[in-house]
């Protein structure tokens, strides 16, 4: 016993020489008021990265998690392994869906300012993100998306009026009012339903993915959260089953730095990068120019491919940069510096693939600007379409007897009851 105080006592000393434990708080460099510099981020040259088989084993290519693919160089040119050599008229039709997903997101976004709608939120500088990989998926892969890829809806030729319609909840939204705004749901473009609840669409995916596996199916999920919300349960679970049973899914992280106010060094950042977290599942990890629109192609194409050959799924980082606020309902002047989004040292995306497409000769700032004309008048139209159904505080644009319907095949009895009270209830107040 005497021993046992003795070593206590010791111990107790000791400790008092020690320096006193510190939790570290991540803290992100420029706040309001400070200039921006990003001078000492480690930007590789395009063309650096090796490209492996698709087939590969994921211990070989760790490499590939904390670099970074790159294809379009600082003149616009496309270099190295990764470059996808897309025909001409590939890289002008995601040009023109870059854009006219910019577009649509100013309309929106001045929609809600007009008070058409309650929210919505814009893709501003992302947009490589979701217009890249809809045209390196097919056509009928499953989209398991988060809230800021309205770009793939477009992509894939998805009518805006029908996403207007959503956008308003009015009378021809296929939702019935439903979803927050933005949160589309399109069966037939195999576009899953977006959630406001962070990830749950990713173990959704690779719950997809394994049973398109188990049906000996062609078709493959691929799914997108933010950076921040890899910290969610559901995104680990995700990485375990996807990495026990080779799911075919791509799991996209688009690490845009900012998780509404908080910096991404609250989500891991600054000990390591998003697509080493792929290493410990041992899937294979790419990180990944986000606005570089053929390298995020280059990237999803590999990824697609290796699920078709059944070499498992890929974690792709998109390293990008959110350039306007998380939401309409957000104000990002409150926490971060004015000029970040102008220093932002991997540039805009819809303006590196125009410069590729220039210095290919197969375009010019010409039709670019009348491109941007065209399109500013087409989403203007469809806007205007879809205000004849209905916008924000028009009235109740749906019977409210909807609200029971389309969860059952067919109405259990004690919904019938609850809708048949409801309906008394409502009769009766003379509403």
């Amino acid at each position: 016993m005497s021993d046992r105080i003795d070593s206590d006592a010791g111990r107790e000393e000791a400790g008092r020489n020690l320096p006193p434990l510190r939790l570290h708080v991540p803290e992100p460099k420029f706040r309001p008021g400070d200039s921006a510099d990003f001078s000492d981020f480690d930007i590789p040259p395009a063309g650096a990265q090796a490209r492996p088989d698709e087939t590969a084993q994921p211990a070989g290519m760790r490499d590939l998690a904390y670099g970074l693919v790159r294809v379009l160089d600082e003149e616009g040119a496309a270099v190295g392994p990764w470059d996808p050599k897309l025909p001409p008229e590939m890289l002008l039709k995601m040009l023109r869906n870059m854009a006219l997903t910019r577009a649509f997101d100013a309309r929106m976004f001045r929609a809600q300012r007009q008070g058409k709608t309650s929210f919505y939120m814009k893709s501003t500088g992302e947009e490589a993100v979701s217009i890249g990989a809809a045209a390196a998926l097919a056509s009928d892969d499953m989209c398991f998306p988060s809230y800021r890829q309205q770009g793939i809806l477009i992509a894939r030729g998805w009518p805006i009026v029908d996403m207007m319609n959503q956008i308003y909840s009015n009378k021809g939204d296929r939702l019935k009012g439903r979803q927050l705004p933005i949160m589309y749901s399109a069966r037939d473009a195999g576009f899953f339903s977006i959630s406001g609840n962070l990830t749950t669409q990713y173990p959704q995916a690779v719950g997809w993915a394994m049973a398109s596996a188990a049906r000996g199916d062609t078709r493959i999920a691929a799914t997108w959260c933010g950076e921040g919300s890899t910290a969610e349960g559901d995104f680990h679970s995700a990485c375990t089953f996807a990495s026990v049973y080779r799911a075919p899914v791509i799991m996209n992280v688009v690490n845009n730095q900012w998780a509404i106010s908080s910096f991404s060094g609250f989500a891991g950042a600054e000990a390591t990068t998003f697509a080493a977290r792929a290493i410990g599942y041992g899937i294979a990890g790419l990180r990944v120019d986000g606005n570089d629109a053929l390298a995020v192609y280059a990237a999803t194409r590999w990824a697609a491919d290796r699920a078709r050959a059944n070499a498992g799924p890929t974690l792709i980082e998109h390293f990008t940069y959110r350039v306007e606020g998380h939401s309409t309902s957000d104000d990002p002047g409150a926490y971060r510096s004015a000029d970040e989004a102008s220093h932002w040292p991997l540039g805009d995306p819809i303006a590196r693939l125009r410069k590729h497409c220039i210095a290919l000769g197969i375009w010019d700032e010409e039709r670019h600007a009348a491109m941007d004309r065209e399109l500013a008048e087409m989403v203007r139209d469809a806007a205007r379409e879809a205000e004849k159904n209905g916008i924000l505080g028009h009235g109740l644009h749906h019977p409210m007897e909807s609200m029971f319907e389309d969860v059952f095949e067919e109405m259990p009895w004690h919904l019938r009851e609850q809708q048949q009270k409801m309906l008394d209830e409502w009769k009766a107040a003379g509403l």
